[in-house]
């Protein structure tokens, strides 16, 4: 019995050796590696990218502009800002006379530091910048407005608030250069002279050749 006992012990050591055995050489070959990190990278898209041919100049917009529809996106501001003369200071300054005004420059009015660290003067520019986006224009303002996205709507309320006491003279379009016009002299195929009487031939070299070996006319006597 005891010997039974001792054999059937080796079988049960044998195959737990051998299970063993398989383990790690099926974990060698069938082994991933593991990242050191995991997902994905997603790229983020540039968000200039959409912005680089945004259509023409805001000088060119600004020429065409409309005043009245400049004044009906205006009653988006209507909420925070006056612009009457007289006016009074609201959530926002009275806006009477802004065009041309230095920045943070309204009387009785809590401008925000970032502002006033701008500087300068309400130009076409630095008004169609602030009009686009005030907290890219002056990171930090208490001015809460997304701003307006299409350029046409901040054409119209530049002209608009211009209007209202400032009557700075618009900005000199940029001139679009014409192609150079065809040389002088230079006749398109749909241009070349066409004799009366028939359709224009092209002579061959065959037949100047021929031109030239016959005998001249003799002259009438």
């Amino acid at each position: 019995m005891a010997d039974n006992s001792n054999t059937i012990a080796g079988w049960v050591l044998g195959a737990g050796i051998v299970a063993l055995g398989l383990s790690i050489v099926s974990g060698g070959i069938y082994s991933a590696d593991v990242p050191e990190t995991f997902g994905y990278a997603v790229e983020e898209e540039a968000s200039g990218a959409a912005e680089a041919d945004a259509g023409p100049a805001m000088e060119t917009l600004l020429a065409s502009a409309d005043e009245a529809k400049g004044e009906a996106v205006f009653k988006k501001c209507v909420a925070c800002h006056t612009i009457e003369v007289g006016g009074a200071n609201g959530i926002g300054p009275n806006l009477y006379s802004i065009m041309g005004r230095q920045l943070a420059s309204v009387s009785g009015f809590a401008y925000s530091d970032s502002l006033k660290e701008v500087g300068g003067a309400w130009t076409w520019e630095q008004m169609d910048a602030w009009l686009k986006s005030p907290k890219k224009f002056a990171s930090g303002t208490k001015m809460s407005f997304a701003g307006l996205s299409k350029p046409e709507d901040r054409a119209n309320v530049l002209v608009y608030m211009n209007g209202q006491g400032s009557n700075l003279p618009l900005p000199e379009a940029p001139v679009i250069e014409e192609a150079a016009p065809e040389a002088a002299g230079e006749l398109s195929e749909e241009a070349a002279p066409v004799p009366e009487g028939g359709d224009v031939v092209e002579a061959t070299a065959e037949d100047e050749a021929a031109a030239k070996a016959a005998p001249a006319e003799a002259p009438a006597s």
